[in-house]
């Protein structure tokens, strides 16, 4: 699935982690047995820890508080979903295992193992770290950056793929924004049957959407000044 784009500065694990966390919708929670589905039920506090809005005849409020101490006893799951329509969407998965406990209506979840699986393998993230932690500053604003780049300025994604090496680009059929943090902006390199993401770097970490701005106008400023190559796209099965 790789590229041979050089893979520069990104996010630690605890860091991306947290940004899942922060713009996950829906969660997946298993407990005694049971799994259930809840969406726009949560919310994060500042360390890390979930509050999640159940009805209390729901199955799962009985098992998460009854459940016996010692070993965790429910396991959350999140997934990070590409904002952009791309083959294989999902980019991360996120997995707390630990154990509830009642805050008024709610129930508060302290994760005690924290799991995160990217395309690049399984990473186990130590619960002080994963508390300390804080999202990628524009982790909440990412899915209409992505969305408005993909949909309004598909040129300037063309003009950004003289940044990758052309090697990366062979029998490509589409380039599309895969992610973008505070650190560099992904793209996805699809082929007929296959594909890989480059990766390029911002010059200087980007705090907030008005420095983003101006970290993607020196790329594409970089773009202009490169070669001009035009993309040799091969035809997916089916095109005419």
């Amino acid at each position: 699935m790789g590229d041979t784009q050089d893979w520069a500065a990104e996010p630690g694990a605890a860091e991306r982690a947290r940004s899942v966390l922060a713009t996950a919708w829906s969660c997946a929670v298993t407990a005694d047995g049971a799994r259930e589905e809840y969406v726009g039920a949560h919310t994060v506090t500042g360390d890390g820890a979930v509050l999640l809005d159940v009805p209390e005849d729901s199955a799962l409020f009985a098992a998460a508080l009854c459940a016996p101490r010692g070993e965790p006893t429910a396991v959350l799951e999140f997934a990070d979903v590409a904002p952009v329509p791309v083959r294989r969407r999902i980019r991360a998965r996120l997995w707390l295992a630990g154990f509830f406990s009642q805050r008024g209506a709610r129930l508060l979840f302290r994760p005690t193992r924290v799991v995160l699986r990217q395309p690049t393998g399984a990473v186990l993230i130590e619960p002080a770290e994963f508390a300390a932690a804080r999202p990628d500053p524009l982790a909440t604003a990412e899915a209409q950056l992505l969305t408005h780049l993909a949909d309004s300025h598909p040129d300037a994604v063309e003009r950004l793929t003289r940044l990758v090496r052309p090697e990366s680009l062979h029998a490509v059929t589409r380039v599309a924004p895969l992610a973008v943090d505070r650190h560099g902006l992904t793209l996805r390199i699809e082929r007929t049957r296959a594909h890989g993401d480059v990766r390029l770097a911002f010059h200087t970490p980007a705090d907030d959407v008005s420095q983003l701005t101006e970290r993607m106008h020196a790329l594409l400023t970089q773009a202009a000044a490169a070669c001009p190559r035009a993309l040799q796209r091969h035809r997916a099965d089916g095109d005419r």
